[in-house]
């Protein structure tokens, strides 16, 4: 079983992974997606959409919206926090999921992207992706990326409101291909490690897999804002057009 198919990770962090803060967030964030993608209506695919943070929203803007993703206990609470609006829910993995000339947009944000074994599965799914746009049809996908990764601490530690602490270290994989994240959740006198790996790429990298899956232009950023991929990058975002 892959790690991401482990239904008691998602239950154990989600309070870390999707706080108050983080829906919070979000309204700014699709606010950034729809300026940068330049994609203000139309039919929307959330690749990977955990609770529906951004869905729901994109669903509120008039937006015609299917979410994906292949966790049943993130889609549960997708459907919680998306009640009552047009969203329609998936349960499908990645790979699986393509509707050839549907979609006006595609997203994958929150490093929704990457869990797979191989670059190889990774560019199937943007092929599907690519497949799934109409033309002209624009993708934004944002991930951690290897070069501001370089630049920031890799340990991390948080107490949630609930009391809960979070500790969390990263470690980059022989030849930068490859990161392996180290969680531990404490819960009073109970502690839970859970061990997890993504594929990491450079700005360079995942523009050249973003071409070779079909997408004829390819622009990279270093935040959803549309800032630089430079040294001052705090994510690798990029806008791919089908």
């Amino acid at each position: 079983m892959h790690w991401f198919e482990n239904e008691s990770f998602w239950k154990a962090f989600y309070p870390a992974m999707f706080g108050e803060q983080r829906f919070a967030q979000a309204a700014a964030e699709v606010e950034q997606v729809i300026a940068l993608s330049r994609v203000a209506s139309g039919a929307a695919v959330d690749l990977g959409c955990g609770p529906a943070r951004h869905s729901a929203l994109l669903a509120q803007r008039g937006f015609s919206v299917t979410a994906v993703d292949r966790s049943p206990f993130l889609l549960s609470k997708a459907r919680e926090h998306a009640a009552g609006l047009a969203v329609e829910f998936v349960e499908s993995d990645m790979r699986a999921f393509v509707r050839p000339g549907a979609f006006d947009l595609a997203i994958s944000l929150f490093t929704s992207f990457g869990y797979l074994d191989s670059p190889e599965d990774d560019l199937a799914v943007l092929r599907n992706v690519k497949a799934s746009l109409k033309p002209e049809g624009v993708f934004i996908i944002d991930v951690v990326g290897s070069e501001p990764l370089a630049a920031r601490p890799f340990d991390h530690w948080e107490q949630l409101a609930n009391g809960d602490l979070v500790v969390s270290h990263a470690e980059v994989l022989p030849g930068w291909s490859r990161l392996r994240n180290h969680w531990l959740l404490v819960q009073g006198e109970k502690a839970q490690q859970f061990v997890f790996e993504l594929n990491l790429y450079s700005g360079k990298e995942l523009a050249e897999m973003l071409r070779q899956a079909g997408f004829s232009e390819v622009q990279i950023f270093g935040s959803l804002a549309g800032t630089r991929y430079d040294a001052t990058a705090t994510r690798l975002v990029a806008r791919a057009v089908a």
